[in-house]
């Protein structure tokens, strides 16, 4: 583990990185402390680094940032699935690659250096994490397909493709789910759902963008 925290009390982070496939004692009530951690530090540091930004447009770049996939780059970044403990069934079907196993085993790491150092400990470790990312966001206000578009547009690769998946509920309260997918740099897709198409539209392009965004630069 690449983790830049030196534990005073091992056995936390032990325990961050074992699946609930492994039996209990597990990461599960480290995973739900550490999701609020998180997202409380990544939120502050959007705050700073956005000073005119609206509450929504706050969301969306949160949204990028703390979404289990861009976790689960963190997470093989710090090299947290050669740690991981997991059940017979998990291991053998390669849990340790999951992205919602990765990104949870982060998310609970997050919460054992809060329990081992404290906050201000736990908030250093994440702003050294997300400092990079943070300042890799667009500063302009453009909507999530917009920025998308012209990420895209900017590497010459082919546009995204949105997909209507589906809707349900009242016809009132209809909630819309929506597939957000590129092919280049690297095949992805992300799905998202809203109160209307536009917007699980958004919220699937900033999924997406938010992976573009975390790739390795050459």
């Amino acid at each position: 583990m690449k983790l830049d925290y030196r534990f005073r009390d091992p056995a936390l982070a032990r325990l961050a990185l074992t699946h609930r496939s492994a039996g209990r004692p597990n990461n599960e009530r480290l995973e739900f402390l550490g999701d609020a951690l998180l997202g409380a530090v990544v939120a502050q540091m959007l705050y700073e680094a956005h000073p005119n930004a609206s509450e929504g447009e706050l969301s969306r770049l949160r949204a990028q940032l703390v979404n289990g996939q861009a976790l689960a780059v963190i997470a093989r970044e710090l090299e947290l699935g050669e740690g991981l403990q997991l059940g017979p069934g998990e291991l053998k079907s390669g849990g340790f690659r999951r992205d919602s196993i990765l990104a949870d085993a982060f998310e609970a790491l997050v919460a054992a250096v809060y329990l081992d150092g404290g906050f201000a400990a736990c908030s250093a470790v994440v702003r050294g994490l997300f400092e990079a990312r943070v300042a890799a966001l667009p500063k302009s206000s453009k909507d999530a397909k917009t920025r998308l578009q012209e990420w895209l547009q900017a590497r010459a690769l082919p546009l995204p493709g949105y997909e209507l998946l589906g809707s349900h509920g009242e016809e009132h309260a209809k909630v819309f789910d929506v597939r957000c997918t590129v092919a280049e740099p690297v095949p992805f897709s992300a799905e998202a759902s809203g109160t209307s198409r536009r917007q699980a539209e958004q919220d699937a392009a900033d999924l997406v963008l938010a992976r573009l965004l975390a790739l390795p630069r050459d």
